[in-house]
């Protein structure tokens, strides 16, 4: 997918998040290891609530704002996300999974990053800002609960 316009971008983040959500889950339909389905379970639960979130997100921003040009960022970035369907969560066990969904996330906060500081307006700058700052508290909300996770 060509990426164009800020409207594309968060178009692609969210689907990107429910891909991931219905690869999680599919994972852990085929996952014989308890934990492990579990974690996939909760993780497809929390990638469908991004998805929900982002699109709010979308629904909320000034359209002028969401047609803003990107000047083909994606195509040009040296960040890159990989497919979530390249993952095999149906064989990974409790910690790969951690290291394959913070992975994802950080490369999606990395292209907001990227994004801000390209930002050519104060409205996309705050958009961009502000979805950054999402994904970044809830990476962090996850990664404590499943560090209490594991506790147990």
């Amino acid at each position: 997918m060509e990426i164009k316009t800020y409207e594309e971008l968060i178009d692609w983040v969210r689907n990107m998040h429910g891909l991931l959500a219905r690869t999680l889950t599919e994972g852990a339909d085929g996952n014989r290891n308890e934990q492990a389905r579990a974690l996939l379970n909760y993780l497809a639960d929390h990638e469908r609530e991004l998805e929900r979130i982002t699109e709010e997100y979308e629904r909320q921003a000034a359209p002028n704002t969401l047609h803003t040009r990107l000047y083909d960022y994606l195509t040009r970035s040296p960040v890159k996300v990989p497919d979530p369907r390249d993952s095999h969560f149906d064989s990974l066990g409790f910690d790969d999974i951690c290291r394959e969904i913070f992975a994802f996330h950080d490369r999606i906060i990395d292209i907001y990053h990227s994004l801000d500081e390209q930002a050519i307006t104060p409205e996309t700058h705050e958009l961009v800002e502000s979805l950054r700052q999402m994904e970044t508290n809830e990476a962090m909300r996850l990664a404590r609960q499943l560090a209490s996770s594991q506790d147990m």
